[in-house]
């Protein structure tokens, strides 16, 4: 059993509520599930389909796998268009510059659904963990969900580095910044749209650092964040880079520390810049970010 952020009531009951799932299917609900990507051709289109499979035959509403493909130097954003002929609802979008992060803002910025969500390509995070997380959303219990690898009840399968690594950066979190989630970085998280969009603006990073700051910034606005334990096992050919990511996390913990907040008193920016809307062609003509 586990509690949001906030310190609240567990919410695992409410996939047991007396509406139940066909309740929220005759509400017409739209869940869009963003695929970031970069040269992932080897594994792309078996977990989309996997991913296709599981939506359609445990989903009660709609939804929209969005494969949203990172100046790929391979044949990834083909295999993805191939996708979208061939299965219902999964769609395609290209970007010329890398960054999870920027492919998120794209996608989740112009989405139309009611809940966004994302998750690594090589499905690390086990999909049975996909309806405990959008299920406080679908509710309202809850303002964002996060897939939990630390906590009770959670099972991983990671080496010793990636552990101790892990365990270390939440620390930190912790300890400078006062958060109150325990994973930042798992690559399975979902939101209400409407709250995504409040939040975008004063999200700075485009590339790994991106969940952190989002989290962050939502826990200063006292909004509800649940956790999600979740079934992980590392990819063996994960491509992040562990030394370089740390390094750009390590300036983005620093940044959030010791940053004017900005007139709301919510961003990490100076006075007045939580007002503009950072898009994502905005972003495509600013310089690339360290990764």
């Amino acid at each position: 059993m586990t509690y949001d952020a906030g310190g609240q009531a567990p919410a695992s009951s409410l996939l047991l509520t007396k509406e139940g799932p066909r309740a929220w299917a005759s509400r017409e609900r739209l869940v869009e599930v963003a695929v970031p990507v970069y040269n992932e051709e080897k594994i792309l289109a078996r977990s989309v389909r996997q991913l296709h499979s599981y939506l359609a035959d445990n989903l009660p509403f709609r939804f929209l796998i969005t494969i949203a493909e990172n100046a790929s130097t391979d044949g990834t954003f083909a295999i993805a268009q191939q996708l979208c002929a061939e299965l219902g609802g999964v769609r395609a979008v290209h970007l010329d510059r890398k960054g999870r992060g920027l492919a998120l803002r794209h996608v989740w910025g112009s989405s139309e659904a009611d809940i966004v969500a994302y998750m690594d390509a090589d499905l690390s995070t086990g999909l049975d963990a996909f309806l405990p997380l959008i299920a406080p959303l679908l509710s309202g219990h809850s303002d964002l969900a996060v897939g939990n690898r630390l906590a009770h009840g959670a099972t991983v399968v990671r080496s010793a580095k990636r552990e101790i690594i892990s365990r270390a950066y939440n620390l930190l979190l912790r300890t400078v910044l006062s958060a109150r989630f325990a994973d930042a970085q798992c690559g399975f998280k979902a939101g209400r749209t409407e709250v995504i969009r409040t939040l975008l603006p004063d999200v700075a990073d485009n590339a790994w650092f991106f969940d952190t700051e989002l989290l962050i910034l939502a826990q200063r606005r006292g909004l509800r964040i649940y956790q999600v334990p979740v079934a992980w096992t590392e990819d063996p050919d994960s491509k992040v880079d562990i030394a370089g990511t740390a390094l750009a996390d390590l300036r983005g913990v620093a940044r959030l520390r010791f940053a004017r907040p900005n007139k709301r008193g919510l961003g990490p920016h100076g006075p007045g810049t939580g007002t503009k809307c950072r898009s994502a062609s905005t972003e495509l003509n600013a310089p690339e970010q360290p990764r």
